[in-house]
């Protein structure tokens, strides 16, 4: 099935270059089959290979998935804890591969609230990925959209304050370049799982004219089936941009 959706895909017309997914329903997941949400969280590991190697294969450049908020730090000790070291074993375990397949990781957020280990492991992957020519891979990882545009902000301010940026020079383009994801594309497509209908503070500024695609389906149950079909539903869709679509 997911190869006649990949088939259509490339039939159909044009493929988002950058995708963005926030990967929502670990908890529930867990919770429907009784079992802590850690569990939720490890069952989900599979979600996220499934989402990199379906995006490689209908040609996304980038790939940005939100995978644990700066709100996040205010949940159970214990979670957070599971959380951090899911991270690491991705790490360990993917690296290999990603980096065989051409995938080069990025990751976006407050990475200096990690801890020792997981800052490591971090920077492991990004750097034994770095170079890489198929598709771009961001982690965002403690990362909240309002701080990341408050931390924009701050940096214009300070080149205004050097004398090496008149306040009259900052424009749409100049905002972007201090953000995280400078050296990408807005995204095309949103997809949250879970069949939630919210932003949850995930790059505010960059889904202005992004196409947002809802599915019911829990995250650990995402598959590449499921990312071909929000894939195929952008792609019955008109792109205005604000404007009034040709008579």
């Amino acid at each position: 099935m997911s190869a006649d959706l990949q088939a259509r895909i490339r039939i159909d017309g044009d493929v988002p270059r950058h995708v963005a997914i926030i990967m929502d329903g670990n908890g529930r997941w867990a919770k429907e089959r009784g079992k802590p949400r850690e569990h939720g969280h490890r069952a989900g590991m599979q979600a996220v290979r499934e989402a990199v190697e379906g995006a490689g294969e209908v040609g996304i450049e980038v790939l940005t998935l939100f995978a644990f908020s700066k709100e996040n730090w205010h949940r159970p000790p214990g979670e957070v804890k599971a959380l951090m070291s899911l991270l690491e074993t991705y790490v360990r375990r993917e690296r290999k591969e990603l980096k065989e397949k051409g995938v080069e990781v990025r990751v976006i957020g407050d990475t200096a609230r990690l801890g020792r280990m997981t800052r490591a492991a971090v920077r492991d992957i990004v750097e034994h990925t770095r170079g890489g020519t198929g598709l771009r891979l961001n982690l965002a990882i403690s990362y909240g959209a309002r701080d990341e545009i408050v931390s924009a902000a701050r940096a214009l301010a300070d080149r205004v304050q050097r004398g090496t940026l008149l306040p009259a020079e900052i424009d749409e383009e100049t905002f972007a370049a201090e953000l995280f994801t400078a050296k990408d594309p807005d995204p095309d497509l949103l997809i949250r799982t879970s069949g939630e209908h919210r932003i949850s503070n995930f790059m505010l500024w960059q889904l202005a004219y992004t196409e947002l695609h809802t599915t019911p389906v829990l995250w650990p149950d995402f598959t590449r089936k499921d990312l071909f079909e929000a894939i195929l539903e952008y792609q019955r869709r008109e792109r205005r941009f604000g404007r009034v679509a040709a008579s």
